[in-house]
Parts: C-alpha cells; sequence; structure tokens
C-alpha cells in the first residue's frame, strides 16, 4: 500500500540587515513503505533545512565584500576568455568563496554551526533510526492527499468495483441441482426443504457455480479479489444473476432415439425456468433502471438461455465462445470468454519428455456438425500414423481415465473444432502439461490480453492440417529445446485455467468483467441521451464478432 503525502513547508528566515528571505519549498514524498514512512519524512525536513541555510549563506555572501585581484586588467581579459560557468562550476566556485570567506568574517559561524547539526542529525537517521509506526508524524503535520503525486513507474490506483449478488428464488440454483439429482434416481425427504447442502455436479461448464460459490463466501475468504461483494444495490457496479443455466441444459438425461420414454413429458423444463427467470428479474428495479446493461450473466454452454437470449443480450455474457451467438447478441466488447471446467485430473510431474513417448494425442467424438466435421477428416490421415493416438471416445468415467493416461504421457495433444470453435480437451491439455495443437480457425480464447497462447500452444491452419503427413512433420521438426520451453510456459499459465485455485480462473474471470465497466457506462449514458432512439453501433464495434452491441 502506498501512502501519498503531499508537504508544504513554508519557511522564513531573517537576518539582522534590512531584508528578509522567504523560502518556499513544496515537497511531494511517496513512502513506498509504512515502516520507512517517519525517516522518509525526517529525512527531506533535514534536506530542506540544509539547502534553507545555503541559501541564507548566499545571500549574506552577496553583501560581503570580497577581496579583487590586484590587476584588474588581465582580471576582464581572462573573464573575456573564459565560457560562461555551468550550474555545477557555479556551486564550485560559491562553496569556495564562501569557505574562504568563512575564517574573516565571524557572521558566519553560526550558519556553520547550524549546517553541522543537521549533518549530524542527517548521519544519526541515516544509520540507526527505523521507525515502525508513522501515526506520530501523520498527526503533527496535515497531507493534502488530493495533490499528491504517483510513484514515476507505478500504475494509477485500480477503482474498486462492486458487484451484487441477487437473491433469486431457489428454483434457479440449487433447485436446478435437485432436479437434476431426482432426474438420476436421487431421493429427498418431502418435509426437507433445505437445497443448500446440495452438491453441484461435475461437468465442463462449472464456471456459474464457481462464481456463485464465491460471491456467496464471507469477505475474509475472498481476499485478493478484483471485486467486492456489496449488499446495498445502490453501490453495485455490476449485478451478477445467479441461474445455473449450463447444468439446467442437462438436467434431463439423454434418452436413447426410440426407447419410447421420449414420449413422457419431463418433470423439469429448462424453456420454463428461463422464461419464470426473466419474468422475475424485469419486474426489479435495477433491471430497469439501465436496461440490464450492468448485469452479468454466466452463459457458458453455447446453448444455455437460448430461449431469452435476446432478452438479455445487453448483458454481460460470460460465454466458452461465440459459435452459436449472432453479431447483435454477443461479442468481445462487451463480454467475457471464460475457460471449460477441466475434466481429467492436473498432472502433478515437471516439465520433460521422458516419460512422454506418444507424439500427438486426442480422444473425442470422431462425427460433429459444422466446423467439427474437420474431425473425420484428421481421424483418417492420422490414425495410422506413427506415435499418434487418436480415438472415438464420449463422456464418461473410463474416457476421462483414458485421456488422463494418454494426455500425460504425450508431447502434444490435438485440439480440433467441434460442434463449436472451443472444447474442453483444449483445457485439459493445458493442466496436463501437453502442447495443445489448435486446428480451429475461428477460436475464441480466454483472457487474451493477458495471455499470449502462442508461447505455449501450435496453432496450424485447418487448409494446411488436412494435407497429408503435414501435421506429424511440423511437430517432429520442433527441437527438444522448443517442447521444454511450451511446457514450461503451460505450467507458468496453468493457474489461470484452475477454477479452485486461489488466485485462478475465478479471480480472472472478474478481473476481465471489471474491465468492461468503462465501456458499460459508457453504453449507459449514450443510451440515455438518444431519447429512447434505438442506437447503431458506430464507436465500439471491433471485429467480426462485434458487430453490433449497442
Amino acid at each position: 500500500m502506498y501512502a501519498n503525502h503531499n508537504i508544504n513547508y513554508n519557511l522564513i528566515s531573517s537576518s539582522k540587515s534590512s531584508s528578509n528571505i522567504r523560502v518556499e519549498e513544496s515537497l511531494n514524498v511517496v513512502c513506498v513503505c509504512n515502516e520507512w514512512c517517519n525517516w522518509i519524512e525526517w529525512y527531506n525536513w533535514i534536506k530542506v533545512g540544509v539547502y534553507i541555510e545555503i541559501m541564507r549563506t548566499f545571500s549574506r555572501l552577496k553583501k560581503l565584500k570580497m577581496p579583487y585581484p590586484k590587476n584588474m586588467n588581465e582580471e576582464a581579459k581572462a573573464k573575456a576568455r573564459k565560457p560562461k560557468p555551468s550550474f555545477i562550476s557555479g556551486i564550485a566556485t560559491t562553496t569556495q568563496a564562501f569557505f574562504s570567506a568563512m575564517a574573516r568574517k565571524p557572521l558566519l559561524k553560526q550558519t556553520l554551526a547550524t549546517l553541522f547539526l543537521l549533518f549530524v542529525l542527517y548521519a544519526i537517521f541515516n544509520a540507526f533510526f527505523h521507525p515502525t509506526d508513522s501515526s506520530a508524524f501523520d498527526s503533527t503535520f496535515s497531507f493534502n492527499s488530493a495533490s499528491s503525486v504517483l510513484l514515476a513507474a507505478g500504475a494509477p490506483k485500480i477503482p474498486t468495483v462492486n458487484v451484487f449478488l441477487y437473491d433469486v428464488p431457489s428454483r434457479f440454483t440449487h433447485g436446478v441441482i435437485r432436479h437434476h439429482a431426482l432426474a438420476r434416481g436421487a431421493r429427498f425427504p418431502e418435509e426437507n426443504d433445505d437445497v443448500s447442502s446440495l452438491k453441484y455436479p461435475g461437468h465442463q461448464h462449472m464456471s456459474e457455480w464457481y462464481l456463485f460459490s464465491d460471491l456467496s463466501r464471507a469477505d475474509s475468504g475472498r481476499s485478493g479479489s478484483p471485486v467486492v461483494r456489496v449488499t446495498d444495490p445502490e453501490e453495485a457496479d455490476f449485478f451478477f444473476v445467479p441461474f445455473f443455466s449450463s447444468l439446467s441444459l442437462i438436467v434431463n438425461p439423454a434418452r436413447p432415439p426410440g426407447s419410447g420414454a421420449s414420449l413422457e413429458k419431463p418433470i423439469y423444463s429448462d424453456d420454463e425456468n428461463q422464461e419464470a427467470l426473466m419474468e422475475w428479474l424485469e419486474e426489479q428495479e435495477y433491471w430497469k433502471r439501465n436496461n440490464g446493461r450492468d448485469h452479468v450473466f454466466a452463459a457458458s454452454d453455447p446453448n444455455a438461455m437460448y430461449r431469452v437470449i435476446d432478452r438479455i443480450k445487453n448483458c454481460v455474457l460470460l460465454v466458452s465462445d461465440f459459435g452459436r451467438l449472432r453479431p447483435d447478441q454477443g461479442s468481445l466488447v462487451k463480454d467475457v470468454v471464460v475457460p471449460y471446467s477441466h475434466r481429467i485430473r492436473t498432472y502433478a510431474g515437471d516439465v520433460g519428455v521422458a516419460d512422454r513417448n506418444t507424439l500427438l494425442f486426442f480422444m473425442g467424438n470422431r462425427y460433429r456438425k459444422e466446423g467439427g466435421k474437420i474431425r473425420d477428416t484428421l481421424f483418417q490421415i492420422l490414425e495410422n500414423e506413427k506415435d499418434v493416438i487418436i480415438k472415438h471416445g464420449a463422456q464418461s468415467r473410463e474416457s476421462r481415465r483414458a485421456a488422463s493416461q494418454g494426455m500425460h504421457t504425450s508431447k502434444f495433444c490435438l485440439h480440433p473444432a467441434g460442434d463449436t470453435p472451443s472444447a474442453c480437451r483444449l483445457f485439459d491439455a493445458i493442466v496436463s502439461l501437453c502442447i495443445p495443437v489448435i486446428v480451429s480457425d475461428s477460436i475464441e480464447l480466454p483472457f487474451e490480453d493477458t495471455i499470449d497462447y502462442r508461447k505455449f500452444a501450435v496453432f496450424v491452419e485447418t487448409t494446411s492440417a488436412i494435407k497429408p503427413g503435414y501435421l506429424v512433420s511440423k511437430l517432429r521438426a520442433l527441437s527438444l529445446e522448443r517442447v521444454l520451453e511450451y511446457q514450461t510456459e503451460l505450467k507458468e499459465v496453468k493457474r489461470y485455467f484452475e477454477y479452485e485455485e486461489a488466485n485462478g480462473t475465478v479471480n480472472e474471470i472478474w478481473r476481465q468483467v471489471s474491465k468492461k465497466l468503462p465501456l458499460i457506462k459508457l453504453m449507459i449514458n449514450r443510451e440515455k441521451r438518444l431519447f429512447g432512439k434505438e442506437s447503431m453501433c458506430s464507436c465500439v464495434c471491433t471485429n467480426q464478432t462485434a458487430v453490433k452491441t449497442l
């Protein structure tokens, strides 16, 4: 914590002569450490005292009759030949004159004694004084913090961003968890209405749970967070809407085609829950105030909130990518790309290739729609390559075990596009220290203002990746030194993709949300001055994923 102080010293020095000397010195003191704050203040007082005495002495010297050289003509010629003295040489000359005149003029004895005392005090403070409490000095002098200066190399203090957590009906949070458990055969006592103890089930879109849990903790458990939870909505910069939208999508288990059971109407309806949430939210005062622009939704599953997406498109959306969103619904400008929750265990070892005998590994669905059609082509090209493991696999405990083993023993992990440009296995690879090979031309990646993915991932254009032999030749051409560099970078950035890390994914997501605040305020203020007219994007569109955001 930096303590900035502005001290105005108004020191008036008067002599026995008719003229008075007034010296005003303003010092901007930045105390880098509270432990040294008193020392720095006293040190500057001493410096000011020394400076004052020197200036007083210079003034007195002007009144002294200094001896002139015997030959004035030679003196004048010498002065004509000499260049104009510099500031440093001027000080040296004046100091020499001061000490030469000191012996003749008793008037200077007092000045010499004062200077000597000040230098002694300086030496004492410099060698022995180590204050631990600055309160005594602070109580003696008043500081004007408004006029204090910043550290020369420092950055301005980031303002606190306040987040208000809506107290929504439990049907949108723990109620979703309960229905998920009931749909899988769980039983709950009829009289037990407390669902807050239910455990959120693991899946690849768990950001909604981790963010909700973070804001639900006591302040003491949120130290280091970029945002502050406030209980007064008037103090809020953002409003977080806790709806487990991604879990809501998978409450009802997928039924095999032609099973007959599909004719039964499920007890739980995601569509109805989305509609009910919006009916409740649109009645809230703070939603109406800015048309939801300062509200935050977690919708990381590409299909989350699909039924009401046009009603929340003004909000800050936390998404895994923009594959299912129109340009007017989501963009990098107002929204935040968040990581999938990795589904395999984190690699506990260090960098190295001694235990990584496989060149390239992939395990996942072979057949996908849209951009994911490239997977089948890559299967055909790579399945017979030496040192390459590429096989079909669905989400299951057995598949996750096999994927963990494969990624932990491979140098490179393939990440082709799926139904949308991103997929969970990219983040599985990162925490496995398996170098991602990304074949997805339209992918958007989390936290790219902080992380340079080129330092630890290999990007291959789709048209090149489907050329027989191209991909494996490119990977085999990388030196061992380069592979180790990739792994070292992976180890450095791994924490950004660990939701349970103390300063990991959750804090970074909040940091990204905080950075949206100036733009959100701009859009709110701009919208209010347009007199109800529908505003078109004219100033914040930046790329093809942000065509229209206002």
